[in-house]
Formats: C-alpha cells, sequence, structure tokens
C-alpha cells in the first residue's frame, strides 16, 4: 500500500502532486492528531507507555473490541446499533446472577445452584442472537432505519432489565460474589508479559477476531454484507437476499454483544443497570475511527481492531493526564463528528 501511493505521487506533475499530498493528509488528519495525543501523553507522564499500561490497554481493547465488531456490521449496512450497550448490560446482570456462589448471602437466586459456566453462555449467546435477530427483522421486513428500530430495543432491552434486576431477593440491588470458577474463567491468566498477567479473555477474543475475519473475508455471507451496505438494489438485482443478509448481520451483532456481556461480568465483578450504559458510542466512535464508513459496504477487521486501541489510548491517556471523566464525553463526541465528518468528505470528494 505505502508503495503504491509514493508510486502514484512520483507520477502527477506538481499541482497534481500538491492536491493530492493534501487530501492524504485531511483524509488521514485524524489518525495523525491521535497518534500526536498519544506521544504528547507519554512525554508528560512516561509511565503512560510502560508495560503494565500497555497490557492494561490491550485487555481494555479486547473486552471493547466484540461490541465493536458488531456494530461494524450494521454500520456497512449504512445503519447502526443503538440496543448495544443496553442488550451487553442485560446479558451482564443475567451471566452474573446465574453464576453467583453458591454460599454468597445476597446471592439473587438463594435456591439456584451455580449454572455450569458453558450453559450460562450459551443462554446468554442467545438472549444477545434473539434481540439482533429483532433489530434485523423489524429492519428488513418493515423497512424501518435501524436507528428508530434499535433505539426502540434499546429502551425496551432497558426495561426488560430493570424489571429481571427486582427479580428475587436483589430488588435492584447490583449483582457480585460471582463463582471463582468464571471469574478465574475470564479474568485468571496463564500467560504474563513481565511480572504482569494477561487475562484469559484477551486470548479469547484474539481467537473471535480471527474467526470474524474469516467470515468478513472468506464467506459468502461476508461478500453478500458488502455488496448490500455498498447498493442493496444492486445485490438483489445479483441475487443475494438482501432481507436475509440484513437479519444475519443483526443476528451476528448480537451474538457478539453476548459475548461482551458475558466478559463484562466478569471482569468488572459488580453489575447494576448501569452496566453497558453508553459502550455503543464508544464502539460506534472505534468503527468510524476505523474506517467503517456511515456510507456503506467499507470497513476491514483491521480497521476495527486499529479504531479500538486507538480510543482506547487516548482515554486511557487522559485519565493518565487527569482529564475529568465528564470532559472525556466531551471528547469522545468530538472525536465521532470529526471522524464522520472526514468519512463524508471522502465519499464526496470520490463523486
Amino acid at each position: 500500500m505505502k508503495i503504491e501511493i509514493v508510486e502514484k505521487i512520483k507520477s502527477l506533475d506538481r499541482s497534481a502532486r500538491r492536491r493530492y499530498l493534501w487530501e492524504l493528509l485531511i483524509n488521514n488528519s485524524l489518525y495523525i492528531f491521535l497518534v500526536a495525543a498519544i506521544i504528547l501523553i507519554q512525554c508528560f507522564n512516561p509511565r503512560f507507555l510502560s508495560l503494565p499500561s500497555i497490557v492494561n490497554i490491550v485487555s481494555l481493547s479486547a473486552a471493547n473490541l466484540p461490541i465493536a465488531l458488531g456494530i461494524a456490521g450494521a454500520i456497512i449496512l449504512t445503519g447502526t446499533d443503538l440496543s448495544a450497550g443496553r442488550i451487553v448490560g442485560l446479558v451482564a446482570c443475567v451471566s452474573a446472577a446465574l453464576l453467583q456462589s453458591t454460599g454468597y448471602a445476597g446471592k439473587m437466586f438463594p435456591n439456584l445452584p451455580t449454572l455450569p459456566i458453558p450453559v450460562v453462555l450459551l443462554l446468554v449467546l442467545a438472549i444477545g442472537a434473539l434481540v439482533g435477530f429483532i433489530n434485523g427483522y423489524c429492519t428488513a421486513t418493515f423497512h424501518l432505519h435501524p436507528f428508530i428500530v434499535t433505539l426502540s430495543t434499546q429502551l425496551i432491552v432497558y426495561g426488560a432489565l430493570l424489571l429481571f434486576l427486582m427479580i428475587g431477593n436483589n430488588n435492584g440491588q447490583s449483582l457480585s460474589g460471582l463463582a471463582p470458577a468464571y471469574t478465574d474463567f475470564i479474568k485468571g491468566s496463564f500467560f504474563s508479559l513481565g511480572n504482569t498477567p494477561v487475562p484469559n479473555y484477551v486470548w479469547y477474543v484474539i481467537l473471535l477476531t480471527a474467526v470474524m475475519w474469516v467470515v468478513w473475508n472468506k464467506t459468502t455471507f461476508g461478500k453478500n454484507m458488502f455488496a448490500v451496505g455498498s447498493n442493496p438494489e444492486a445485490a438483489n438485482v445479483s441475487g443475494v437476499n438482501v432481507r436475509l443478509v440484513i437479519i444475519l448481520v443483526f443476528t451476528l451483532a448480537g451474538l457478539l454483544y453476548g459475548v461482551t456481556g458475558f466478559i463484562e461480568a466478569a471482569r468488572i465483578g459488580s453489575n447494576s443497570a448501569a452496566t453497558g450504559l453508553n459502550y455503543e458510542l464508544d464502539a460506534i466512535a472505534a468503527c468510524v475511527i476505523g474506517g467503517v464508513s456511515f456510507v456503506g459496504g467499507t470497513g476491514k477487521i483491521g480497521g476495527v481492531i486499529l479504531g479500538v486501541v486507538l480510543l482506547r489510548l487516548i482515554f486511557v491517556g487522559l485519565t493518565f493526564l487527569g482529564i475529568d471523566a465528564n470532559m472525556q464525553y466531551i471528547i469522545k463526541g468530538l472525536i465521532i463528528l470529526i471522524a464522520c465528518a472526514i468519512d463524508m468528505r471522502k465519499y464526496l470528494v470520490r463523486r
């Protein structure tokens, strides 16, 4: 790719070269800014890129990657998914409730033994997939915009979560006291970098990401997803079942939210109605930074990974600088706005 850019620059005259370099600078300005910010943070606080900090950033990125991969699929279809964070919250609370220690005094279901981890995992994946299926079905069948559909399911899922937390002896309280086998399965470590352990869920997410790469790039479903995102009418004429593709993309997204929630429940240890709040904002920001275009039909797994890691680097860096957590919401919003503006500019220039 770099060689192609250099060759193209050499082939242009001076005026065209200047315009091309200017466009290249504008199109990559967000990356330049983020990298410059990382360097600046490192200068102010040398501990920012220390080994323990890097492992922490990688771990946080891994925790956020599945939800970003799910939302990326929706964005490729020129949509979005506002329900993602609430699905994560519901799945996390269900996982926590069913995997509390048997002897825990505040157990939500005191007469229910701690269920096997694979059983709970399959259950919460089914919950995520079901909500994703509903999102895809309503979008594809009733020709509703995903923004409206997922806004509706966001509220429905949140209401279901609040009702769930009132069941049994819980009375709306946070769910904690998780079984050691569950927390060890997610947060335990069989590998360390230096003296810093790498959580097990990092490896699970790496494996999941490899599977998603194959799905996006090597399967008919992946090719059809990009075709529908680029031009649904042309895809339909070519024999692609557009309705089925949309349903499958959102169902797969729901599965990925289920994975995120299952990991998140053990990672944070105490789950409440606030779990998953605004997670979709981080995921959308990461996708747009990583080059997944709202215009549709454009996006790469590598770009999503890059977006997640860059965004996490910035927010960890802001914490190192002592920036107020509330201020980080403003910065996050600005990043999304600027990234979308650059993305739309690319589209208009191509036209």
